[in-house]
């Protein structure tokens, strides 16, 4: 039995279901705040699946904080994200799937121009 697939929803369905939350791929450096879940890129996407299984794996689990540390120049892509007690570089395709919800001091460092 696949334990993660409980953990993983629809694009669609994680939209309704966490009021506030953004896409991590949306933020900023100085962004923080907690990880609320992970997405499906498409529903029955093979690919979608196995990237949010990953990015669960690496410890993007709903409850968890981080914090954008930092943004290649120029283009902000990829992206070093703090979670947990480790640092990942995510590209922001990759990080469009994991919702998230700020903090209040990171809202307006991290907030979208």
């Amino acid at each position: 039995m696949d334990s993660h697939r409980d953990w993983i929803r629809p694009s669609t369905e994680a939209l309704v279901r966490v009021p506030g939350a953004q896409s991590l791929a949306q933020l900023h450096q100085g962004a923080r705040g907690v990880v609320s879940e992970v997405l499906e890129s498409a529903p029955g996407d093979a690919q979608g699946l196995i990237l949010a299984r990953r990015l669960i794996e690496l410890g993007f689990v709903a409850g968890e904080r981080f914090e954008i540390i930092g943004e290649v120049r120029p283009g902000g892509d990829p992206i070093a994200v703090s979670v947990g007690s480790s640092i990942f570089a995510l590209r922001r395709r990759e990080a469009q799937g994991v919702l998230v919800q700020l903090d209040g001091a990171g809202r307006a460092a991290g907030a979208a121009p």
